[in-house]
């Protein structure tokens, strides 16, 4: 059985992992922090936030300190897609933001019926521009 949690993760409880909703891939054991299974670019974040001032005449430009500020962003090893985006101070560890209960996931959703990934790409956004809504008013 296969439980979405988020845009980009689900976890696949018969084998307790974490996977990639885009591509399928396994990334971590679902028990642990997902994050372990990604890859990881950590970022300046001058390169997202421009100094808005001249960094060369002032000390506080309106853009992140790098000594005090880094972006971490995780990607899927196989298909790159974009999982997380966290600011955290430099020497801080991954966040554990997702920790779920799994044997308590495994019973809530033992009688359940999996829930189907929705149907994307060019052919259902054709689809869904050629239907017609009529909207008709009560008077």
């Amino acid at each position: 059985m296969k439980v979405q949690i988020t845009e980009y993760l689900r976890i696949d409880l018969d084998t307790e992992k974490w996977e990639c909703r885009r591509c399928q891939r396994a990334l971590a054991n679902a028990r642990d922090n997902y994050k372990r299974g990604l890859l990881v670019y950590d970022r300046d974040p001058r390169e997202i936030h421009k100094p808005l001032l001249d960094p060369a005449r002032y000390a506080r430009t309106y853009s992140p300190d790098a000594e005090w500020c880094r972006i971490l962003e995780y990607y899927c090893p196989q298909c790159g897609t974009l999982m997380e985006a966290e600011y955290l101070p430099p020497g801080h560890p991954p966040l554990h933001d997702i920790e779920l209960d799994i044997d308590a996931l495994k019973a809530q959703w033992r009688d359940r019926a999996e829930v189907p990934e929705p149907e994307a790409g060019p052919d259902v956004a054709r689809e869904m521009r050629s239907r017609r809504h009529v909207h008709r008013s009560g008077h």
